[in-house]
């Protein structure tokens, strides 16, 4: 009976994995061994690693002309695995500040562009008078809790870099509409490791939010809480900064993170 060939993009796709594997259990190896233990020809090998040094997964040494993995890949699986952890060790602190409060809780990070905060994950409040939002949707960094959160713990001349790209829109009559006011909120933010949104984003709806932190102490995400104003206590506020704070830090510790300090901020307005 004959044995079924496979599509030549499949065949393709498998011979580079093949390469990858090779050059996994190696720490460096010449054109014809790789061939070899990829079964594959020395000109299909070659033709391939070209391709991926190209793209920054392999690299050849100059002189004995054998070939490496880079940390690419390395970064691709640990932003892939960093990312599943960092949902699942929140979703448990989210469900708990979600009993506790009833309130909107979400979990999100900085898109692609730096320029907006993308939610990830999210409880909705248990009141019939809540935020409105779903799993994807994007924000600008300036005007959310979350995105000031992410900025405050950047470079200043970073974050600067970030918000001259912005094109800023007065979402509600509260909203921050330059570079400087974002930046003169920043270092208390840092301070107290808490940011707010005061109905910059929507109005009748404020928001805090804190970072969560990878093992390298990369702020990486923000978990918030939002309120209809109509529901916000502030002399509930110490209160609703140390429950996040206290998710936030779960979060971090999970992830690797031991430091989550700040220092205590008491404010009623």
């Amino acid at each position: 009976m004959a044995v079924p060939q496979k599509p030549d993009n499949v065949a393709a796709v498998m011979k580079v994995f093949a390469i990858l594997e090779a050059l996994a259990e190696q720490r460096d190896i010449g054109l014809s061994e790789l061939s070899q233990r990829a079964f594959t020809s020395k000109s299909t090998a070659y033709r391939f690693l070209q391709t991926m040094k190209e793209l920054g997964y392999v690299s050849q040494e100059e002189e004995s002309e054998r070939y490496a993995l880079t940390l690419k890949l390395f970064e691709l699986g640990a932003s892939a695995l960093e990312n599943v952890d960092l949902i699942r060790l929140a979703d448990a602190q989210m469900s708990r500040l979600s009993e506790t409060t009833h309130e909107a809780i979400h979990l999100g990070a900085l898109d692609e562009d730096f320029q907006h905060i993308i939610y990830l994950h999210k409880y909705d409040s248990q009141f019939n008078l809540c935020m409105q939002s779903r799993v994807g949707r994007r924000n600008p960094v300036y005007s959310t809790a979350m995105g000031k959160t992410l900025l405050a713990w950047m470079e200043d001349d970073r974050a600067r870099e970030v918000l001259k790209r912005v094109s800023f829109v007065p979402r509600t009559e509260h909203t921050l509409i330059s570079v400087e006011a974002v930046m003169d909120e920043l270092p208390r933010v840092r301070q107290h490791g808490v940011a707010e949104d005061r109905e910059e984003a929507e109005l009748g709806v404020r928001c805090l939010a804190v970072p969560i932190f990878d093992r390298f102490g990369k702020a990486v995400a923000a978990l918030s809480m939002s309120f209809p104003v109509v529901r916000y206590d502030a002399e509930k506020r110490e209160e609703y900064v140390r429950l996040l704070h206290e998710a936030g830090e779960k979060v971090s510790q999970g992830l690797g993170f031991h430091d989550y300090y700040f220092e205590k901020v008491s404010e009623t307005s």
